[in-house]
């Protein structure tokens, strides 16, 4: 038995706390799990040397980890496919993992899987059971980890019997190779289907969260339209990717004589039709002179408002320094009064 004592650093701790450096957290959906407000979107590290199509290399990425732990950003998001399907999200993190082994039980880290991954054949896809555990033996070894803490099916199969997906989850958390289950790019009728057939095979790990596009310019996609009120009266948890609508929701934009090389929207391609676009541009620049007068950046406004809508879980924003990540991080503890809220409904709603 190891008798010593434990690092002094757990001396005298409270018996609970509801943060962690600083960071709330929140519950993800009616489970026990807590997650930070403000997480960190993963999709574009990797290893841009290769044309993998990442634009954050390893040595800034690990850079990034080590800043989102001092300030709390510990829900790291990734998917199997991130980068041309090449898994090299997964693997910059796992490098992190084996390089901070004393920090890993405080890092969350969530992947998806559903498309072709991991091989060419028609069982390298969609919800099988199949798919579904090798697809979770390979995050594991990618990651450099025991288990996942949120596992996303990416997108919804119309293929594969719902309930031979959700008992290969309930396989996987019983092995403790995964711990909790969410959902990402579902509709509605989709949930419903899917806490339905829970209900009926009375699965213990079920749905805590559904994780959809959504931005305060353009709220839900269409497609998708009505998931946030459904998480709402539900208790769903709506974890939003690309909650900064690719950065759009940042100072970065606001000045168009900056914008060049480099940025992400210029760098696709969208800068020019988007900055053409008088009344968007009128919305940022409103929002924008909204933060700046309260004492904060437009980024902080976007994520904080988000986080003040009925069923809003955390957000996932994307960073590309550490600079981003520590002023992203800062919106979860902006406290919108009412009056604030309701100037910025008036200006997305013009």
């Amino acid at each position: 038995m190891d008798h010593r004592p434990p690092h002094p650093e757990f001396y005298g701790l409270p018996f609970t706390t509801e943060s962690f450096h600083g960071m709330p957290y929140r519950l993800l959906g009616k489970s026990g799990l807590r997650v930070p407000a403000i997480g960190l979107g993963t999709w574009k590290m990797g290893h841009p040397e290769t044309d993998d199509g990442a634009r954050i290399g390893e040595a800034d990425a690990l850079k990034i980890f080590d800043r989102a732990v001092e300030v709390g950003v510990t829900f790291w998001d990734t998917a199997n496919r991130y980068n041309s399907s090449s898994g090299n999200s997964e693997r910059v993190i796992g490098v992190w993992m084996s390089q901070n082994p004393d920090q890993c039980r405080n890092v969350l880290v969530a992947t998806k899987m559903a498309g072709m991954m991991d091989g060419t054949t028609p069982n390298h896809c969609r919800l099988s059971r199949t798919n579904i555990l090798e697809s979770v033996y390979a995050s594991l070894e990618r990651m450099q980890i025991e288990h996942i803490d949120l596992l996303y099916f990416h997108a919804f199969d119309s293929f594969t019997p719902v309930e031979e997906s959700l008992t290969a989850v309930e396989d996987l958390v019983r092995e403790d190779l995964v711990r909790y289950f969410a959902v990402s790019n579902f509709t509605v009728d989709q949930l419903k289907l899917y806490q339905a057939m829970e209900r009926q095979l009375s699965c213990r790990c079920r749905m805590t969260a559904v994780q959809n596009q959504f931005d305060i310019l353009n709220g839900e996609s269409q497609r998708n339209a009505g998931v946030l009120d459904f998480c709402a009266q539900t208790g769903v948890s709506f974890v939003a990717w690309s909650p900064l609508a690719r950065g759009l929701l940042t100072d970065r934009y606001l000045d168009a004589a900056r914008v060049g090389e480099g940025d992400r929207l210029h760098d696709e391609g969208e800068w020019a039709s988007l900055s053409s676009n008088e009344k968007t541009m009128i919305k940022i620049r409103q929002l924008a002179a909204l933060a700046h007068e309260w004492g904060w950046k437009l980024n902080q406004l976007a994520l904080a408002y988000m986080l003040s809508l009925p069923g809003m879980g955390p957000t996932i924003a994307s960073a590309s320094s550490v600079e981003q990540v520590v002023s992203n991080a800062a919106a979860a503890t902006i406290a919108l009064t009412g009056q604030q809220k309701q100037k910025v409904r008036s200006v997305l709603e013009e």
